[in-house]
């Protein structure tokens, strides 16, 4: 497979005495498109200060294409980083703001002017060189941050929540724009959001983050479907986490009724956590469902109507379905074994962070 082309060993951080980042581990391969995820305090935004020079780890290394740069300063490392304030000069023209960098390493004045179309177009913003700051929309601040960016020719790209400014229509375009970005530019982007849709659009790497720890690393797909713990299944979109118990391998029993599942290995009569995705839940005729429930709440989303369907032990389902049940039908709950996860129970609230950095 050869070697990670940023490789983080070990890296503990605290502040004021609070641990930020706890033993972590992680490898990023070129080209890659890796978003760090995480609620706001999960240590996402450290873990990217860290890789770029930002901020010192208090133990582990920062290892770069096989070699230690840990101590190596910003300016230094083959990484350029783009903000959530884009941190632009207002009283310099845009040609002068891309151009910053490559003045500071003192290239021609030629070169420079062929960067600055380049990356101009890169972003389309064409013939933008010597309008001001102030005269552009969020949206366009945001491609001008990252054409300066680009224009030094960075390896990878550190991008921290810089759509996080911009209303959900602009964000939505950003984000197509930046995985061209990434496929025409052919550098690895590692990108730190809290927003698990934004996540699941761009990443082909997801690395899910909660108090130091990496909670679970993988393709989006991996994370959505096959969630490792209840942290990753409750915060990567929205699921039915439900206590069970496994009566034996492909055998689940959920509030006093037997599903069937795929899942083996965990022992017979064995409580566990048990993840359903709104989505794979099918309503049926009440003799047809494995449980019954009655619809109790109903919101219509357009592409699907969303529903809680109360079973007769009090629990409130979350149901996507395409299909109309009104208020007050009564209807059963069935699920197609595969689309049932199940994952051990934590021993306690401080086992849950699961052992990715062990």
């Amino acid at each position: 497979m050869g070697q990670p082309l940023i490789d983080l060993r070990n890296i503990t951080k605290s502040f004021d005495g609070t641990m930020v980042l706890d033993d972590l581990n992680l490898s990023v391969k070129e080209n890659a498109f890796v978003t760090l995820l995480g609620p706001s305090g999960c240590g996402k935004t450290t873990t990217l200060r860290i890789i770029g020079g930002f901020e010192g780890p208090d133990q582990g290394k920062v290892i770069f294409d096989g070699q230690d740069i840990t101590n190596l300063p910003p300016n230094k490392r083959q990484l350029n980083t783009v903000f959530q304030k884009y941190a632009l000069f207002n009283h310099m023209s845009i040609a002068d703001n891309i151009a910053f960098g490559l003045k500071i390493k003192n290239k021609p004045k030629a070169y420079i002017q062929d960067k600055i179309k380049y990356a101009l177009k890169l972003v389309n913003l064409d013939g933008y060189e010597n309008r001001s700051v102030s005269s552009l929309s969020g949206g366009q601040q945001q491609r001008i941050a990252i054409a300066r960016a680009i224009v030094n020719e960075p390896r990878v790209l550190l991008l921290d929540e810089p759509l996080g400014a911009l209303d959900l229509k602009l964000r939505q375009d950003m984000q197509y724009e930046l995985i061209r970005l990434k496929n025409e530019l052919g550098i690895t982007f590692i990108y730190v959001t809290h927003d698990q849709e934004e996540a699941l659009t761009m990443s082909d790497t997801i690395v899910v983050m909660n108090q130091g720890y990496i909670q679970q690393m993988g393709s989006p797909e991996s994370i959505y479907n096959e969630p490792e713990n209840a942290f990753v299944a409750d915060f990567i979109g929205e699921s039915n986490i439900v206590p069970g118990v496994m009566v034996r391998d492909e055998l689940v029993e959920i509030f006093n009724a037997k599903f069937v599942c795929v899942d083996k290995g965990f022992g017979i009569n064995t409580p566990v956590d048990v993840v359903i995705r709104p989505e794979d839940i099918d309503l049926v005729a009440p003799e047809e469902g494995t449980l019954t429930g009655v619809v109790t709440h109903l919101i219509f989303k357009g592409v699907h109507y969303e529903m809680e369907v109360t079973s007769p032990d009090g629990f409130e389902w979350l149901v996507h379905s395409t299909d109309l049940f009104p208020v007050g039908q009564k209807v059963g709950i069935h699920v197609d074994p595969f689309d049932i996860q199940i994952m051990n129970k934590p021993a306690s609230e401080d086992e849950e962070a699961v052992g990715i950095n062990e």
